[in-house]
């Protein structure tokens, strides 16, 4: 798949197929996420995919309305950042992690699988970011649901580039 029809394609998921993504494939898309682009190759991405205990935990802290939406998708990653103690640096590692994420999407997208980035308030939560294993010295960025396509996403309009884009003299 050309990378401008990757970007153009790829949508939101959230009806998913029953099965797991398999360890083999979630390895290859956390491979490439490592080029993305990152000063001072600092690698401040973690990825975590959810094991039944963890996802359990997770469930507990959410609660029973919230808990639902996490079972969309067989496979979940928690995806966090490593905290710079140079505010600048932690700045730019937030952008890094932010978009090794899109790149597993991306690369999940073109591998035929779905994807979801999610933030759900439960991962906001001493006792969910416990339940994943994020410890302090991290920053939650997203939760990434990914699995086989079973209803496909209908594309959404996008704003005119004009809308968000000037030429500066």
């Amino acid at each position: 798949m050309e990378v401008d029809e990757a970007i153009r394609s790829r949508r939101t998921h959230k009806v998913f197929g029953p099965d797991p993504v398999a360890p083999e494939l979630l390895d290859e898309l956390f491979e490439l996420a490592r080029w993305a682009p990152n000063h001072h190759l600092t690698n401040p991405w973690r990825f975590r995919v959810l094991g039944p205990q963890s996802l359990a935990a997770l469930k507990l802290a959410a609660g029973p309305d919230a808990a639902r939406k996490l079972d969309r998708a067989p496979t979940l990653v928690v995806v966090s950042q490593v905290r710079s103690e140079d505010e600048v640096q932690d700045e730019e590692d937030l952008c890094a992690t932010a978009c090794a994420a899109y790149v597993v999407l991306l690369a999940a997208h073109d591998r035929g699988l779905a994807g979801y980035w999610r933030t759900p308030g439960v991962l906001r939560t001493a006792a969910g970011l416990e339940a994943c294993g994020v410890g302090e010295d991290e920053r939650f960025v997203g939760l990434l649901h990914l699995g086989t396509i079973r209803q496909p996403a209908k594309p959404k309009d996008r704003a005119p580039v004009q809308s968000f884009s000037t030429y500066l003299a």
